[in-house]
């Protein structure tokens, strides 16, 4: 059992040292009134965790700077790397001691002091504070923190400025690799410019100049809007006799604080003058793929575990990531599918996740929002081999099997609980997770045996229309309604073909998938210039936030069609890739939601880039 040094005296167990903390941080905000107005002025920040957790549920411990010594005392700076937490410690004290955190957001010019201050009670000898964050993912920020104590005078460890380390760490490295991502900027005859490497380090080089003349990057989280923790990163001088230098290698990511997408510029000044000059912001690329998940991840929370703030979406872009980890190997990412299962499995009332109330399960009154939740789970588990994901794919797909009637129409899901409406997108998810289930679970006939009727109405209800095309339901007759075509209602009808085909060996299914593929590529509704596009794409206001994921839902099932077919479709997916990276994509690696140029980028569209470039790897 870890110990820690005693407040009594000796050692003692770490558990019943923070027991002891913990009162004594009761009794310390009672003698101070310090805790209370802290708490007050300073706004709580979560992570994994929200800050004031207990240090008994510290993964780990480590000292980072150098404990402080303060008339005797013994003031330390804790941190748990695994949850990018700390706390403070007070020992060989006294009675009326106390010590707190002091944390800042711009390296240490500024700070929230007093976090967690607590005094040594009667007694004791020591005591310590609570956890609090290093890092601020939601609001894209890193900290750092030292330990404070008041012992007959006021005294702080030194500031705890953790390196960013990914594949190397901040001031190392040397992949391969030499990508200028943005063009160089130029100073009184000198060249500036930002490199990147392999790995997604990037580097600075100033040339064309003379000793003195310097260069550093600039290193922001919130896409170049402020940089505090990463001003005049690797700053270096020409050195005597030599025209030009570079900085040493930072990262772009750090992926103990959960931080992803980091922006980078190379700046300069030359020895004449004080005036400086730097390159955009830019991210690195070291592949397509993985610049555009990391663009994603950018905005991942891990607080509330999903991507703010539309519910469908995020399960979308959820399964969007685990394809490109299945795909690349790149796990980087892989901790966020514990973390959403474990946080979003709950109920959540109106608002908080979705309009609609969510009952648990991800299960919500939108049957469709459901499925793709299902949907999400089994990829999972493909991911990960965990059968907790399945079984929950399982309790989804069995409550949307409820909702299965053949009293109107025939046959069909309904897209919600109050029976309104039949439609494309909820038949063919469920098509899709029914063929899917049946293809995972051993000597299954039940899914599959849901998944062949469910496939043959969806064939003979009239959704699909005579040229090919998927519209988006039914009337209240039983009769296609015309409404638009939307891509991701004809990628879901391939891809329910396709895992039909898995499910049975059924040639025809095969036959049928080509057979809406080649009316997609092949429709002015949703190809135009070759390019994938959504009707709504072009026009004011643009795309919706569910449309702005459509085609990436399309091209996710072209490339599983693709797989089968000995890349039949492998073209067009190289087009998509090639028109949206070329003229849709700015230098933070932001995909907008039109291919062709145009329109709005945010997650979503940048969810379905990432499936676009995916299909074409």
């Amino acid at each position: 059992m870890r110990t820690v040094p005693g407040t009594r005296g000796g050692a003692v167990p770490l558990v019943l040292a923070l027991l002891l903390a913990v009162a004594a941080l009761l009794q310390g905000a009672g003698a101070t009134g310090a805790r209370a107005e802290t708490a007050a002025a300073t706004t709580q920040v979560c992570a994994l965790y929200c800050d004031t957790l207990d240090p008994s549920q510290a993964a780990q411990e480590t000292f980072p700077v150098p404990d402080l010594s303060l008339n005797g005392r013994v003031v330390r700076l804790h941190v748990d790397d695994t949850d990018g937490m700390a706390w403070a410690s007070i020992d060989g004290g006294q009675t009326g001691d106390s010590v707190w955190l002091d944390r800042s957001w711009d390296g240490g010019t500024t700070w929230d002091g007093l976090l967690g201050k607590a005094s040594i009670p009667s007694t004791w000898t020591g005591t310590r504070t609570l956890m609090y964050n290093l890092y601020d993912p939601t609001n894209h920020r890193r900290a750092v923190l030292r330990a404070c104590g008041d012992a007959q005078g006021v005294a702080c460890t030194t500031w705890a400025h953790l390196t960013v380390c990914a594949t190397a760490c901040d001031g190392s490295g040397s992949a391969p690799g030499d990508t200028q991502p943005v063009p160089a900027t130029t100073l009184s005859g000198r060249t500036i410019a930002l490199h990147t490497d392999s790995t997604g380090m990037a580097w600075g080089t100033i040339a064309g100049g003379k000793a003195g003349d310097e260069i550093w990057l600039d290193r922001s989280w919130d896409q170049g809007a402020s940089w505090p923790d990463g001003s005049s990163k690797g700053r270096t001088s020409t050195p005597s006799g030599a025209t030009g230098t570079s900085t040493a290698r930072f990262n772009t990511s750090d992926p103990l604080g959960r931080l992803y997408g980091g922006a980078v510029r190379a700046c300069g000044r030359a020895v004449e003058g004080q005036n400086g000059s730097c390159t955009a912001w830019a991210r690195p690329a070291p592949t397509k793929a993985s610049a555009a998940a990391d663009a994603l991840m950018y905005s991942y929370d891990p607080n509330t575990a999903y991507w703010p703030s539309s519910w469908w979406n995020s399960a979308v872009a959820l399964a969007t990531v685990i394809d490109y980890m299945r795909q690349t190997g790149d796990t980087r990412y892989e901790w966020i599918v514990r973390r959403t299962y474990q946080i979003d499995k709950a109920s959540f009332p109106a608002g908080a996740r979705s309009s609609d109330p969510i009952d648990g399960d991800f299960i919500s009154r939108a049957t469709d929002d459901s499925e793709w939740w299902a949907l999400a789970w089994i990829d999972a588990y493909d991911l990960t081999g965990d059968h907790t994901y399945l079984d929950e794919a399982v309790t989804i797909a069995t409550y949307v099997n409820g909702l299965w009637d053949t009293g109107t129409c025939g046959g069909g899901v309904w897209w919600d609980r109050e029976r309104t409406y039949k439609n494309a997108v909820t038949n063919g998810l469920y098509v899709r997770i029914a063929a899917e289930l049946h293809d995972r679970i051993p000597g299954d006939t039940t899914w599959l045996g849901r998944a062949t009727t469910s496939w043959q109405w969806f064939q003979k209800s009239g959704l699909i229309n005579s040229s090919g095309l998927v519209n988006d339901g039914l009337t209240s007759g039983c009769a296609n309604n015309g409404q638009t075509v939307w891509s991701y209602n004809q990628g879901l009808a391939i891809g329910a073909a396709v895992e039909m085909y898995r499910a049975t060996g059924d040639s025809a299914d095969l036959s049928t998938a080509r057979r809406l593929a080649d009316a997609a590529v092949a429709s002015p509704a949703l190809v135009r210039n070759g390019v994938l596009t959504e009707s709504c794409d072009a026009s004011t206001p643009s795309c919706d936030d569910n449309a702005k994921q459509f085609k990436g839902v399309f091209m996710r099932y072209l490339q599983d069609l693709d797989s089968v077919t000995g890349n039949a479709y492998g073209s067009f997916a190289a087009a998509q890739a090639g028109s949206l990276w070329s003229t849709a994509r700015d230098g933070l690696n932001r995909v907008a939601e039109d291919w062709s140029g145009g329109g709005t980028a945010d997650w979503r569209t940048e969810a379905s880039a990432l499936s676009a470039l995916l299909a074409a790897s």
